[in-house]
């Protein structure tokens, strides 16, 4: 992975408020984010195009509702695979589609995974391809305070 050249992986403020509009509208065109920063087109494809390389920028998409697609029911598993269970786990939890987003932790367990269901029955379902090897502990989610954001951008001075 390419780092930028910045002290800390900072980002200057130009760079931040690029980032910052891609992040609430990845369709924003160049144009506008020159406008929006006071630089030229050219200068500000130039930044989208080395925040790309350098992996900062790793991908645009469109932001969806599973509830809206039919998937009302949001949960979390914590899982903790039974000893020697960890990479089969992996690639059980890999293999499931409603299964939005894992990550190893640490702790007493070892995964927490998000998934997007239709049903409680297709909650059972899931938790069945997990418990042969793994336990769980399930927890259903009733509302989110607020969607979800990035962490503040590290920032330094602006430059061109």
């Amino acid at each position: 992975m390419k780092r930028l050249n910045y002290e800390n992986g900072a980002l200057d403020d130009v760079d931040a408020a690029i980032l910052e509009m891609l992040v609430a509208n990845a369709r924003v065109t160049t144009a506008e984010l020159a406008r929006a920063v006071g630089l030229s087109a050219p200068t500000v494809a130039e930044r989208v195009k080395r925040l790309e390389e350098a992996d900062v920028i790793t991908g645009y998409s469109a932001a969806v509702s599973p509830a809206a697609m039919g998937l009302p029911i949001s949960v979390y598993f914590r899982i903790r695979p039974v000893p020697g269970e960890l990479e089969r786990v992996a690639a059980i939890l890999r293999d499931i589609p409603e299964i939005t987003e894992c990550d190893r932790v640490t702790g007493e367990d070892c995964f927490l995974a998000r998934a997007s269901l239709a049903s409680v029955a297709d909650m059972e379902r899931v938790i069945d391809l997990i418990i042969p090897y793994a336990m769980t502990n399930t927890s259903i989610v009733q509302s989110s305070p607020f969607a979800r954001r990035l962490p503040p951008f590290p920032r330094r001075g602006r430059t061109a």
